[in-house]
């Protein structure tokens, strides 16, 4: 990715250098959160088209607001974040009378041979489809988490809730990922990891 100088400013001077007109400032602040948003709504969905369509969207809520941001009330990317999720939920509400979920297509991690990659896939899988099985807000906070790798009082703000609850959720989704993964651990490759 080619420097720009904008590169070197915060979130916020971006999003405001993009609402007083500034259309490199949205580009440069779109190269930095777009990666982050699209991954965390994959993480969630499990879908890689939804989680483009929701990643734009988010976006578009962000440039939408940006006239009217008040710097200091909230981290660009906590806000984005919290939209993000939200509009992950509502599309799981919305399809739990849609294909089942052994038919949403997982995403292929890159491996340097075929039979790595077939068993970084099979772990992917289990991964994602156990996420899929835990209830919506432990799954949220499980990724935010362990894979997005933000701290509990970040996800607290996102999620609005307490940090005592995010640890709360985060300890029971890791408890049930566990008991859903234990079995497992032979096909998996684990079978000599303790």
């Amino acid at each position: 990715m080619p420097y720009h100088p904008m590169s070197d400013h915060d979130d916020e001077a971006l999003l405001a250098a993009y609402a007083a007109g500034d259309p490199e400032a949205a580009r440069a602040l779109t190269g930095r959160l777009l990666p982050r948003v699209f991954t965390h709504a994959v993480r969630m969905l499990g879908d890689r088209a939804e989680a483009e369509d929701v990643a734009q969207e988010a976006l578009l809520k962000l440039w939408r607001v940006a006239p009217d941001w008040r710097q200091g009330d909230a981290k660009v990317t906590t806000w984005l974040y919290r939209v993000t999720a939200n509009l992950c939920i509502d599309r799981m509400r919305r399809r739990r009378t849609g294909p089942a979920l052994d038919a949403i297509p997982e995403p292929v991690d890159p491996a340097p041979s075929a039979a790595q990659t077939l068993q970084t896939r099979a772990r992917a899988d289990a991964l994602q489809d156990a996420l899929l099985q835990l209830p919506d807000r432990q799954r949220q906070a499980v990724i935010l988490r362990h894979i997005d790798g933000l701290t509990n009082p970040q996800i607290a703000q996102i999620m609005d809730i307490g940090p005592r609850a995010v640890e709360s959720l985060t300890a029971r989704g890791k408890r049930a990922l566990e008991a859903a993964l234990i079995g497992r651990r032979a096909e998996l490759g684990y079978e000599g990891d303790d």
